[in-house]
Formats: C-alpha cells, sequence, structure tokens
C-alpha cells in the first residue's frame, strides 16, 4: 500500500511538472517568413533549425564536431518536405510547436477537412532524424536533400571569420565539395577531409612546433562525416538547382511512389576519422541497421531521456503568461533545452551559436554568406565564453553534459605541456585564450607579422598576450563536480596540477629572466606580465588571476586524501602561500578591488576586478569584505562604465552574487527577457553571433544565483530574489543536494531538501 502511494504522489509529481512545463512551450500559428523565424529541435549531439515556409518543412541539420579542413563548422546541409495534397500551404490553420518534454516539434495544418501532422523528432541515443506525417487521408511526399556545397567554394573577406584563418589567410581558402549521390532507394552524402593541407599543420609549423607535430592532437585529419537520407516507399527523382536567400545550391529528390496516410522520412548520421571511405560508409550502415528495428523503442528512450532531463531541475516563475517574469523562466528553460541537445557531443557547445546557426544574412545583410557561416570560427573555442555556457550545468544538474567541455581540455593536455616545454623548457599546460580544437593558438591571433626573436609562446596580440587564466575556471568546474555529485575525478587531477604546475613555474621563470630572485620581498609569486581578462593589459598581480589560483588550489587541497599524496598536498599549500595578495583602490572614499596592483592599459569593457565575486567565490553573501566587493560594484567607474546585460556580460551575475536583488532582478529582465527574434531564446549576435549561447549562459546562471548560493555547507535560499515573484524552483547543491521550494506570495510554502539532514544547512533570506 505504501508503494502505491509512493508511486501515484511521484506520478502526480511528475504530471504537475509537465503542466508546468507545457506552459514555457513555443508555439506558432502561423508559417515563418525564412530561416530566421526557425525553431531548434534536437538531441543528443545533433541540432536542427525548423520552420515552414510557403507550405514547406524545411530544417538545416548540425551536428557536433563536423569541422572541414580549414576548421570550419560545417552543416550537413537542409531537408525539405513537401505533401500533395499540401495542408500547409494557405491552409485554415497553422500550428508548430516545441513540445519540450517530449524533444521534439509537431506541426499541424488543416485546409479544407484535410489535415495532417508531422512530428521531428532526434534519437538522444542514436545519431538518427526521424521526420513522421500522420495524415487525414492519403498524401504523397516529396523529400528532398539541399547542399551548397555540390562544388568547391572559395571564401573571401569576411567570410574567413568562420574558419580558422579569420582575417589572416595565407593565400586562397577554399570549402572542398561534398560527395552526393542517389544509392539504390536513398541518398548518400558526406564531406571528408583529404591529403589536404589542414589548419592544423598551418598551425602548428607557424608556432615552431613541428618537431612534437606526432605528438600533437589532430582532430581533422580523415575525418569524415555526413549521411544517409530515405524512407517508407520514397524511390530517387532526379536533381534539381536553386537559390535560397544568399546561397545556391542542388537538391536531391526523392518522391514516394504511392500514397499513404502515414509516412517517415530517417537521416541517419556518421562522423568519425576514417582510414577511408568505405570504411566509413560500413559504420554508417551499422548505424542504420541498428536504428532500422527500435524506431518505436528509441522515440520512447528519447521521450523518456527528455522527461529525466526537465524533473532534474527547474525555475517555473508563476505569474501571468506573456509577463516579462514569465518570459524570463519561459527562456530559460529554452535555452536549456537547446543545451540538452549536445548532451552527448564529441565537442563542446560554441558559445558562438551552438548547433542552430541559420543564413547569417539575416543577422547582418552585409554578410550575405553561406549558411555554414559563424562569427568568431568554427574549431576555435574561447575560454572566456565557453565558460558561461558551462557554469549554469552544476545547478541543474546537467554534469553528464558538461563532458564534452572537460573532454576539449582532456584531449588538448599532451600539446599544451609540449609548448612549454618547447618554448620554455619548464613542466606545466600553457593554455592560452582564442584556442583551436586541437589545442593551439588561432593562427590569426596569434599574429604571422611577429617582430623577430618575439617569444614564440606567446601571441602577439594586444587582447590575449599573457592571458592564461581562463582554463582555471574549468578546473574550478571539474572539482565542483566532485563537490556537487560526487563524481571520482582521480582522471582530472593530473590536468588541473598541470594547469597549476604552469603558473608557478612559468612566473618563477619570467622573474628569473629579469632579475636573479623568482619572487618578491614576501616569498611571493610575481605575476607580470598578466592580463586581467581580455582589459587590463600587461598587469601586475591581477585581481582575476590571484583569485583564480587561490580558489583551485583551495579547492584542490580540500579533496579527500584518496586523491593527493602528502608530497603533493605540503607541495600545493606551499604554492598557496605563495600567492600575493589582492589589490585595492578607493572611490570617493570608498575601498574597492582593484583590477590589479598595476597595469598598463584598458583594452576592453570586462570587470575582473569583480570576477573575485564570480566565479572565484572569494566574496559574497556571509563572507568577509562583502562591503568592498559592494562598493567595487557601486563606486567603481570602470564598473559602471562597462555596465550591461548585452552578451557575455555579466553584471547580473555579481548583482545577484552580492545580495543585490533589484539590481540582479533588472539585469535579468533584460537578459533574459525575449530575444526580439521569433524564437525568444535566440538572442544576439551581442559580441559574438546569433543565436549567443554565452548570453543565455550568463542569463542562467545569473537567475539560479537569485535563487539559490552555496558557500561551504551553507546553502543561502532566495538570497537576491523579488518577494513579490512567485517560484516553484528545483535547483542542486554541492554534497549531492537537491533543493525544492515554492514562494508565493512571498511565503515560503514548501521546502525538500534531499537528504533531508541538509535541511539544517538552508538560510532562508527572505525571514
Amino acid at each position: 500500500m505504501l508503494v502505491n502511494t509512493l508511486f501515484f504522489s511521484s506520478l502526480l509529481i511528475s504530471r504537475a511538472q509537465s503542466v508546468s512545463l507545457n506552459q514555457y512551450n513555443e508555439i506558432w500559428t502561423s508559417p515563418s517568413k525564412n530561416s530566421s523565424e526557425s525553431m531548434p529541435c534536437g538531441g543528443g549531439d545533433i541540432g536542427l533549425n525548423v520552420w515552414v515556409e510557403n507550405g514547406e518543412l524545411l530544417f538545416y541539420v548540425a551536428r557536433s564536431g563536423t569541422f572541414d579542413h580549414n576548421n570550419t563548422l560545417l552543416k550537413l546541409g537542409r531537408v525539405r518536405l513537401k505533401l500533395s495534397p499540401n495542408p500547409f500551404e494557405s491552409g485554415d490553420t497553422f500550428k508548430q510547436e516545441l513540445v519540450l518534454n517530449k524533444g521534439h516539434i509537431e506541426i499541424t495544418g488543416a485546409r479544407s477537412g484535410f489535415s495532417a501532422q508531422i512530428t521531428v523528432w532526434v534519437d538522444v541515443f542514436r545519431p538518427v532524424i526521424h521526420v513522421d506525417v500522420t495524415a487525414s487521408k492519403v498524401v504523397k511526399t516529396e523529400a528532398s536533400f539541399e547542399s551548397w556545397r555540390h562544388v568547391d567554394r572559395v571564401t573571401k573577406g569576411r567570410e574567413n571569420n568562420a574558419n580558422s584563418y579569420k582575417w589572416a589567410p595565407q593565400g586562397e581558402v577554399k570549402t572542398l565539395k561534398d560527395e552526393i549521390r542517389f544509392n539504390n532507394d536513398a541518398l548518400v552524402f558526406y564531406h571528408r577531409n583529404g591529403p589536404e593541407r589542414s589548419a592544423f599543420d598551418v598551425t602548428v609549423q607557424q608556432q615552431g612546433l613541428d618537431s612534437v607535430k606526432n605528438q600533437l592532437f589532430n582532430p581533422l585529419t580523415n575525418l569524415t562525416f555526413g549521411g544517409l537520407l530515405s524512407g517508407s516507399g520514397l524511390k530517387p527523382a532526379g536533381t534539381y538547382q536553386g537559390k535560397y536567400l544568399d546561397t545556391e545550391f542542388q537538391g536531391w529528390k526523392l518522391v514516394s511512389q504511392t500514397a499513404a496516410r502515414k509516412h517517415e522520412l530517417v537521416l541517419h548520421l556518421h562522423t568519425a576519422q576514417a582510414a577511408s571511405v568505405e570504411e566509413w560508409k560500413k559504420r554508417l550502415e551499422v548505424v542504420k541497421k541498428e536504428a532500422v528495428s527500435s524506431a518505436k523503442t528509441a522515440q520512447q528512450r528519447t521521450q523518456t531521456w527528455w522527461n529525466d532531463f526537465w524533473a532534474r531541475s527547474f525555475i517555473y516563475v508563476e505569474t501571468a503568461p506573456n509577463s516579462p517574469e514569465w518570459q524570463v523562466a519561459r527562456n530559460y528553460q529554452l535555452f536549456r533545452y537547446m543545451l540538452g541537445c549536445n548532451a552527448f557531443g564529441t565537442y563542446p557547445t560554441k558559445f558562438n551559436g551552438g548547433l542552430f546557426t541559420y543564413d547569417p544574412s539575416l543577422i547582418d545583410s552585409s554578410m550575405r554568406f553561406t549558411p555554414d557561416f559563424r562569427n568568431w570560427g568554427g574549431g576555435i573555442h574561447t575560454a572566456q565564453n565557453q565558460r558561461l555556457v558551462y557554469w549554469p550545468m552544476l545547478k541543474t544538474g546537467d554534469w553528464e553534459l558538461m563532458k564534452p567541455q572537460f573532454d576539449f581540455y582532456r584531449n588538448s593536455l599532451k600539446t599544451a605541456e609540449l609548448r612549454t616545454v618547447v618554448y620554455w623548457q619548464h613542466k606545466g599546460a600553457s593554455f592560452t585564450e582564442q584556442i583551436e580544437n586541437f589545442g593551439l593558438p588561432n593562427s590569426a591571433e596569434y599574429g604571422w607579422k611577429r617582430p623577430a626573436g618575439y617569444d614564440k609562446g606567446m601571441e602577439y596580440n594586444a587582447w590575449l598576450e599573457y592571458e592564461w587564466d581562463t582554463v582555471l575556471e574549468f578546473c574550478l568546474m571539474m572539482l565542483e563536480t566532485e563537490r556537487y555529485a560526487g563524481k571520482d575525478i582521480s582522471g582530472d587531477i593530473p590536468f588541473i596540477e598541470s594547469c597549476l604546475t604552469f603558473f608557478n613555474e612559468h612566473y618563477q621563470y619570467l622573474a628569473k629572466k629579469r632579475g636573479s630572485k623568482a619572487f618578491d620581498g614576501e616569498n611571493k609569486l610575481i605575476l607580470y606580465p598578466g592580463s586581467a581578462a581580455e582589459t587590463y593589459k600587461m598587469t601586475y598581480n591581477a585581481s582575476s588571476t590571484i583569485a583564480a589560483l587561490r580558489t583551485v588550489l583551495t579547492r584542490l587541497l580540500d579533496l579527500p586524501d584518496s586523491y593527493l599524496t602528502s608530497e603533493k598536498r605540503t607541495f600545493w599549500q606551499q604554492m598557496l602561500n605563495r600567492i600575493p595578495p589582492l589589490s585595492f583602490r578607493s572611490f570617493d572614499g570608498h575601498p574597492t578591488i582593484a583590477p590589479a596592483k598595476l597595469w598598463e592599459r584598458i583594452n576592453n569593457v570586462e570587470t575582473p576586478q569583480l570576477y573575485p565575486v564570480f566565479p572565484w567565490g572569494i566574496y559574497g553573501i556571509g563572507k568577509p569584505g562583502l562591503d568592498t566587493a559592494l562598493n567595487t560594484y557601486r563606486f567603481d567607474r570602470d564598473a559602471l562604465k562597462f555596465r550591461s546585460h548585452i552578451g557575455w556580460k555579466q553584471d547580473n551575475i555579481f548583482a545577484a552574487r552580492l545580495g543585490l536583488t533589484d539590481e540582479a532582478a533588472r539585469l535579468t529582465l533584460l537578459k533574459l527577457g525575449n530575444s526580439g527574434r521569433r524564437f525568444p531564446a535566440f538572442w544576439g549576435p551581442g559580441f559574438d553571433w546569433t543565436p549567443d549561447h554565452n548570453w543565455g549562459g550568463s542569463g542562467q546562471i545569473g537567475l539560479q544565483e537569485m535563487l539559490l548560493q552555496a558557500d561551504g555547507k551553507k546553502i543561502y535560499l532566495f538570497p537576491a530574489w523579488p518577494k513579490n515573484w512567485d517560484v516553484h524552483v528545483k535547483l542542486h547543491a554541492p554534497y549531492n543536494t537537491t533543493v525544492e521550494a515554492v514562494l508565493k506570495n512571498g511565503k515560503l510554502e514548501s521546502l525538500t531538501v534531499i537528504p533531508e539532514s541538509r535541511r539544517k544547512d538552508i538560510v532562508n533570506m527572505l525571514k
């Protein structure tokens, strides 16, 4: 009886959550004008932009890790589906809905008593895309695969911002054509990186690393990606030419031979560094065979995965639909869905569009390029931006989604260590800003026109020089997965230690090049030259770097003894003791955190003087020096001048961490408000591109921090939450803890803490 009662209670909770989540389903009641009015759909590591235009269903297909030899992140192509007779063409009714709890899109149309529904879904566990058609009477289907890479294309000027060459190509840059052909009743297409000189080869030679080239991580050689398009009763029906917006394409058509009430279109994908095309094709056939007999089971498993995803955490603001506060919660959910579409990617979700970019002229009319374009590179992963995509996953409990980002660094560890040995002959992993998917600095940012004798390990770049410390945020994320989820991070300790070793050895190395002493008069490391983000340059003891080293070392030393030998613990404690203190300055008599002890110039518009608040957590609610951190937010003239909600700006997070409720709410309403595009979470371009994923990530972090903050064992509930915002929230906290709370009319109506023993650690800040 007790079991049945618990089951029934669980079922009710699940249904209640479903009802709450369903209010955030994105619903459109008219077709779209073009791809800028597309809706995201995906799963596993696949992203689709789905829209209906002129009575036809279209979607772009993107997948994690599809890099060509120029390191452009290529889309696989575009699919077009048309029904005959067609209920979507000048129909009486139309509805397109992103059904969040099922992870799919449903499109329904009706005309003159005839109706049809199309369901588009992606298998979370296999690289397979399904399009299911159900009609009220028999119809024929016409499915086409369209590619703008049916010929080689030379890329010039700003179009090279999509690849690794950016503004500094060394000769002609060409996107090579795909191989596309009918194969019996299906269509096979693929892109293969052949013997051409790749961005990897060019970068290795530029940076003087040919002597260790065979030891470096190279993800581009022989990379082959593509798929197989087929459908029930479909037969090849020839090719055609066309132009969509700015880009000419060729289409390959499959047409159903008989009319039926149900049709299924399936797209099987495969990506691998294959020794040959034949090997790749064999594996693609395996993908098809594994999927064919299990479509129904796959859909059930996929929907179960999405249900579990949404049950793990949520933020439901209980207010009138479409109010600004409601939009914040809805867009938080929609952005989390987009991140969930790359749960199992070979590579992390990219800050500059993720898997959901579309035709660039619809973002910037001067960029009349192909749908493969995104600004700020395809294989380039800018750590300052990527970090904001991945920090919120700790509190959502989406730890499995963090693996692709961690793997990015794990794969590049040896490369980073070899850089250090070759250039400076000491130990430690040197990770720069703007690194490629193979771990080296981007060639354009590294600089082709370098002064003779300039340090080969350095980027000759006013923004990026001496910026090493962003990797430490990912070190802390790794450490936090141990604290939040109880994960065994033994495999990541060598990575974290190598990153710390670089700072310990490199700044002693630099000091000894300038003089006879490795430390200052207080026996502290001299962090010069350094950089406080990209903003304060040529710094002496940047506060962001000091806070990073102090926090990562402290968390490393907090680990159980099983992670560190006594010798290692003594060594890292010694390094922690050698980290210099933070510096301060005053504005109108108000003491504030300084960006550094000294700096030479200001180059960007970040606020690293508040990084000791976030991400490093040295200052905050209930911690010493809160007044000084508040002064920094309120009175630092640079901080005030740089304040914004746009893009990667994190003032909303600072405000929340400091308990500034009104300010956090103001900035969050701006940050997570509707994007101004048809899909409300397609923010951007901001400083980057659309959809701007570090805009969404920083918005997520800020909203979470308004609701829940953790300091050691303490959990602060509603530390910067407006009392008049009713909310039902479930978030994760350190030590395998989940907190679910309902706030209504300014009062805490219910609180569930798992495990119950952690309830004593909750501090309700609204009391």
